[in-house]
């Protein structure tokens, strides 16, 4: 999507989540950056969500994944995170989320 991804991996139960997501942030900006793909100044949002999901959602979990497109055609990015938080009852304050940009779009 031209506005978040998603990324559904394995880890290690001992390396703290805001460590996994530095790294991944660094190593994809300086892929990104090093093969030039955007037009623009790429660079990550301070924010990011992490769920987790039992063995036995894999496959429902990765089938949801491949239908990002159809499935933002429906609902914003914006209006799903916020249903999960509130199905999952996730408590938030609205300063503490990140940016949402309803407008971006893709390029080529």
């Amino acid at each position: 999507m031209p506005d978040h991804i998603h990324i559904f991996i394995g880890y290690n139960l001992n390396q703290l989540i805001p460590d996994l997501v530095e790294e991944i942030k660094t190593s994809s900006n300086a892929w990104i950056k090093n093969n030039k793909l955007p037009k623009f100044k790429f660079e990550w949002q301070r924010g990011y969500g992490a769920f987790t999901y039992s063995h036995s959602h894999i496959d429902s979990v990765v089938k949801y994944i491949a239908n990002q497109e159809n499935h933002h055609k429906q609902k914003s990015f914006k209006e799903e995170y916020l249903e999960i938080l509130m199905k999952n009852e996730v408590q938030f304050k609205d300063e503490y989320l990140f940016e949402f940009f309803d407008d971006v779009v893709e390029w080529e």
